[in-house]
């Protein structure tokens, strides 16, 4: 579910437009709301409210007259795109029902998979272009004769 959530739109798109009928059996139609990030400091501290996010919701069945599916899709993607939801639903649904899955791209999450994996590496090159190094100049001998005398 994770893969079909942040998988991109044109791939969903693209892979599952054939399963997409236009009345799908909707148990919770596509609807938008806000969730509250919580995080915790250092990773390991007390939680506190970091913020909200939008989030789009959907359960449903495929559309009966164009793929038998009894299962149930359900999909939470960040952001409002409703679209998006529905492809992941739609997905998800088709691959939990064993007469199905013959049916969907047998690469499909590898596909993802590796979309997101270059997605990563470009945004990491991205910033590796921007990266400023700082750096320090240790003084050697930071100890003074009088230092020395003392001792």
């Amino acid at each position: 579910m994770e893969l079909l959530a942040r998988a991109p739109l044109d791939l969903l798109e693209s892979s599952l437009a054939p399963f997409c009928g236009a009345h799908p059996q909707w148990l919770r139609a596509p609807e938008t709301g806000l969730v509250m990030l919580q995080a915790r400091a250092g990773g390991t501290g007390e939680r506190f409210n970091l913020g909200e996010a939008s989030v789009t919701r959907c359960a449903l069945r495929p559309d009966p007259a164009v793929v038998a599916c009894e299962a149930v899709g359900v999909a939470y993607v960040l952001g409002r795109n409703k679209r998006h939801a529905e492809l992941a639903a739609t997905a998800d649904a088709l691959l939990q029902d064993p007469a199905c899955q013959a049916r969907v791209p047998a690469d499909l999450l590898t596909r993802i998979e590796a979309s997101l994996a270059e997605a990563h590496r470009a945004r990491t090159a991205r910033i590796q272009a921007t990266k400023v190094e700082f750096f320090t100049l240790a003084r050697e001998g930071q100890t003074s004769e009088s230092e020395e005398d003392d001792a």
